[in-house]
């Protein structure tokens, strides 16, 4: 559930879906361009994202020939609903129907696959499904129900609920947080479920990995607790929202399960003390804390490394020790700031090393707020973990 999670998302399946009225025997067009004619009514329940569904279908070209039959076949196909497991269409399309009713999806190429031919599809195709929702036959995440329970409110607006209290240890900022947690439009609707996935989702709490309503939701909470966090869009994703799937001023619910905590590993400055200051002839500073024999690094080669930086007050501004995770990159590619480039390449594998880089071979003139100031002289302690 990071920023750009929420990087994780798929396509969503609510919204204008739920609002779409199929009507029998007429063709509803939905506004991806996809068509659907209801062949036969059904009161079932609806599936939503997330959901696994077993549908039989026929699948047709324009001219009849048929391409697939699960019909056939006698066996019903079976996947994860809004997950990418199917073309684009089916995953609208079986969305909008209830369990037991027949339906037929009239899918454009770009919703289906497109200029690439499969089989006994050829490239830009339409297809042609007549499709039967059997059953959900494993649900997914649900909201969790609040009936009755007192709502928080703090200053910022935040509002959450204590749905199960937990015994654990109190969230505080800079724990590394391990969370199930799944996402909701006030109508609703899903938009990601790390429940869904089986994956939950780790952060480090207070550092900005995410939007501000979990930083803050999130640290107000203890180990095993479950909990319903209603945030402003002032809190989330703000006035633009996230194209394509969060729209402008959502406001979003999540239901959250804190699974674990536990502090981070802090960064210390490296002892330079007595070691020499070198220069380049670009303007970079590096001073070596410790010497190996090991391979140099090279240009073309693949280098890990564990970092913290700091800004000339002292501030860290970012760290992978914090995270536990080294940073991993080619170098010569230009993925990093021309002073990583530079000092690493004078580095051997095992060793440490400050580096200690004018604004010119970092960020420049513009830094990068909201962490790094225009100008800005940086300082990275680094440690060569390995080199292939």
């Amino acid at each position: 559930m990071k920023k750009c999670f929420l990087l994780g998302m798929m396509v969503m399946i609510t919204g204008f879906l739920n609002a779409q009225v199929l009507k029998k025997d007429q063709w509803v067009t939905t506004p991806s361009g996809m068509k659907v004619m209801l062949l036969q009514p059904a009161q079932g329940e609806k599936p939503i994202k997330g959901d696994k569904v077993s549908v039989h279908y026929t699948g047709r070209l324009t001219d009849s020939t048929v391409f697939d039959s699960s019909v056939d076949r006698g066996q019903p196909f079976e996947f994860l609903l809004g997950f990418g497991q199917v073309i684009r269409g089916w995953d609208e399309g079986i969305a909008m129907l209830h369990i037991g009713e027949k339906a037929r999806l009239m899918i454009p190429p770009d919703l289906a696959y497109g200029a690439t031919a499969r089989q006994n599809i050829p490239a830009n195709s339409t297809l042609i499904f007549d499709v039967e929702l059997l059953d959900i036959t494993q649900r997914g995440a649900r909201p969790m129900p609040a009936d009755g329970l007192d709502t928080i409110t703090t200053p910022t607006g935040l509002k959450y609920i204590i749905l199960k209290k937990g015994d654990g240890v109190k969230i505080v900022p800079g724990m590394k947080t391990k969370v199930h947690y799944s996402g909701f439009f006030t109508d609703g609707g899903k938009f990601d479920s790390s429940v869904d996935r089986g994956q939950p989702f780790e952060l480090i709490v207070g550092k900005g990995q995410v939007i501000a309503g979990w930083d803050e939701g999130i640290a107000r909470l203890h180990v095993g607790d479950v909990a319903k966090l209603l945030i402003p869009y002032q809190l989330g994703y703000g006035e633009m929202g996230r194209a394509p799937v969060i729209p402008p001023k959502a406001n979003l619910i999540f239901d959250v399960e804190i699974l674990e905590a536990r502090e981070t590993p802090k960064p210390k400055p490296f002892d330079v003390t007595g070691l020499d200051t070198l220069k380049t002839a670009s303007g970079l500073k590096y001073i070596v804390v410790n010497h190996t024999e090991n391979q140099q690094a090279a240009v073309g080669n693949t280098i890990k490394v564990h970092y913290t930086g700091y800004l000339e007050s002292g501030e860290v501004f970012d760290s992978s020790v914090e995270r536990e995770q080294p940073i991993e990159f080619e170098l010569g590619k230009g993925m990093v700031i021309p002073g990583w480039e530079e000092g690493l390449l004078l580095l051997r594998q095992g060793e440490k090393a400050r580096l200690i880089i004018p604004y010119q071979l970092a960020y420049g003139d513009a830094g990068r707020p909201p962490k790094i100031p225009s100008k800005a002289n940086l300082i990275f302690d680094v440690e060569v973990v390995g080199i292939r």
